[in-house]
């Protein structure tokens, strides 16, 4: 049996309107360094998003969530910033920022699969 890894993610948020500190889980960022895995994933609900913001540009959303995951696959060009490794794009994913995707707190915890567990995270977290 493999031993357990530590990893960290983040969960993505969609805020729409940030003055009414409103938010809809939209994503996961897991890094585990031992298994040298960063991944992300995202499933939004456009239902839910119109509850907060029913003029909201979900295409906008949709190309937002699409650069975290190209920048977590290490794409570069294009607007990307150029980051040498997984760290230091986890780094950059987990920052804060003002924008309508945000990440939400890094959180910690142990796996023997990351990809399995990025997916587990989803389904709790975001589906």
């Amino acid at each position: 049996m493999t031993a357990p890894m530590p990893y960290q993610y983040v969960v993505l948020r969609a805020v729409p309107r940030a003055e009414r500190e409103e938010f809809v889980n939209v994503g996961v960022v897991l890094r585990c360094q031992a298994a040298d895995f960063l991944g992300a994933d995202f499933a939004r609900s456009p239902e839910r998003l119109a509850a907060l913001a029913p003029d909201l540009d979900l295409a906008a959303v949709d190309a937002a969530l699409g650069v975290v995951c190209d920048v977590a696959k290490g794409v570069e060009g294009g607007g990307l910033p150029r980051l040498a490794d997984d760290g230091r794009r986890f780094g950059w994913l987990s920052a804060p920022r003002s924008t309508v995707i945000r990440p939400g707190p890094v959180h910690s915890g142990l796996t023997t699969d990351p990809a399995a567990e990025l997916q587990r995270l989803m389904d709790r977290l975001v589906r």
